[in-house]
């Protein structure tokens, strides 16, 4: 028999096992939004990671669905290591007028994410370096954005997501494809261990660079 509501536990509690309970607030901090994006960041990259990883071992043959939440989160993590670097960035630069950082276009994010970085940095040396770190990244985007299906002038990055608009859906760009659109999960895999590396990387150095001015 199915408990009733009132005789369930609430989620938001803590397990007797210490190893078995998240707290939220545990590694956040209350006047840091950008630590807390980087934390985020982190957290949605760390999942889809975890999941590919599970997936190879297991060869469960649940990854042609499993694989969307995965890539959702990759693009997720991308977007907030972005938004993290920018804000520093902006803060670093001294800008007056920031860029928003309210939508989801993480190309856009990209591009002005390293135009940043490299007007911050006033080396060649630094400028190879962000290059380097920005250089799988960009491989992926541009990858990802040759797939991609414009529709109603919008570049739909968010593809691993089912968005649909007010009239009717708005196609994706695997349904609409007549092969096979694949991705082999190690590759990904091991791109996006150097990614999440690289992002990481570059989010926490400009993080405390500005905080220790």
């Amino acid at each position: 028999m199915i408990k009733g509501a009132d005789n369930l536990k609430s989620i938001f509690s803590s397990n007797i096992e210490i190893d078995k309970t998240a707290i939220l607030n545990w590694r956040t901090k209350r006047h840091e939004p950008i630590y807390n994006m980087i934390v985020l960041a982190e957290g949605y990259m760390s999942s889809a990671l975890i999941l590919c990883e599970q997936l190879l071992k297991d060869k469960q043959d649940k990854r042609d669905s499993v694989i969307f939440p995965i890539l959702f989160n990759l693009n997720h993590g991308i977007e907030l290591y972005l938004k993290s670097i920018i804000w520093s960035l902006n803060l670093l630069n001294k800008n007056t007028n920031k860029e928003k950082l309210n939508n989801h276009n993480i190309m856009a994010y990209f591009k002005t994410a390293k135009s940043l970085a490299i007007t911050y940095e006033n080396t060649e040396e630094k400028v190879k370096t962000i290059n380097e770190l920005f250089g799988q990244l960009e491989s992926y985007l541009n990858e990802l954005e040759s797939y991609i299906v414009e529709n109603s002038g919008k570049t739909r990055i968010d593809f691993p997501r089912y968005v649909l608009d007010y009239k009717n859906e708005l196609p994706q760009f695997y349904i609409l494809s007549s092969k096979n659109v694949s991705i082999d999960i190690k590759n990904l895999l091991e791109r996006f261990i150097v990614i999440d590396t690289n992002l990481n990387r570059l989010a926490e150095h400009y993080y405390y660079e500005y905080s220790e001015q």
